[in-house]
């Protein structure tokens, strides 16, 4: 980014240099949810809806085109990633940023103009503090750069049935210490019968 030269990078790419791969396919599946295309599947899972994601927006990016393909078949965040349409368009777009010098190739990681890129990025599309009024394009870049408080903000029932992020607790632990459901006794019963000592 040096010489006055910017590139502009999708959340998509956002999510890699920020949080890896699984970053990057969440980023890409919510995407594609608002495009209408991905929806949730059995718990955990995602699975497109029959609507062409060609046909609600403009061109994809081939990371989109790649998980909205392979998501005829439900599938996890995890089993994605080892779904090779999938792991051949994060290695393209990780060469392309490696190309555009954002990462190294040894060792891995990313280089100073994109820890500062980040940076400038965050420092100007702070964290949303509600889901009301923020744009489709505003709420990818936030979970591109905030990652999970920002999809749990901001698309918190998609991600959970998605299974992008983990299922909250409903109760403290500590909160109930006492079963209400009947006695922890096996095979014993209290007959109410004889004489107290």
């Amino acid at each position: 980014m040096s010489g006055g030269t910017t590139v502009r990078l999708a959340p998509h790419e956002i999510a890699l240099l920020r949080g890896g791969s699984r970053a990057a396919l969440t980023v890409t599946a919510l995407a594609l949810h608002l495009r209408g295309a991905v929806d949730a599947g059995r718990p955990g899972t995602m699975r497109t809806t029959g609507v062409s994601a060609d046909d609600a927006g403009p061109a994809l990016p081939p990371l989109m085109t790649a998980v909205h393909g392979t998501l005829h078949q439900p599938a996890g965040l995890a089993e994605l990633l080892k779904r090779p349409g999938v792991r051949q368009a994060l290695a393209e777009l990780r060469s392309e940023l490696r190309d555009a010098g954002f990462l190294r190739a040894l060792p891995p990681g990313r280089t100073r103009a994109a820890r500062s890129a980040l940076q400038a990025l965050r420092a100007a599309h702070p964290l949303p503090t509600r889901r009301k009024g923020v744009p489709q394009d505003d709420m990818l870049l936030a979970v591109a750069l905030h990652g999970d408080p920002a999809l749990r903000l901001l698309a918190a029932r998609f991600a959970m049935r998605a299974g992008l992020t983990g299922r909250a607790k409903v109760a403290d632990d500590g909160l109930f210490p006492h079963s209400w459901g009947g006695g922890g006794g096996g095979a014993y019963a209290c007959s109410g019968g004889g004489p107290a000592d």
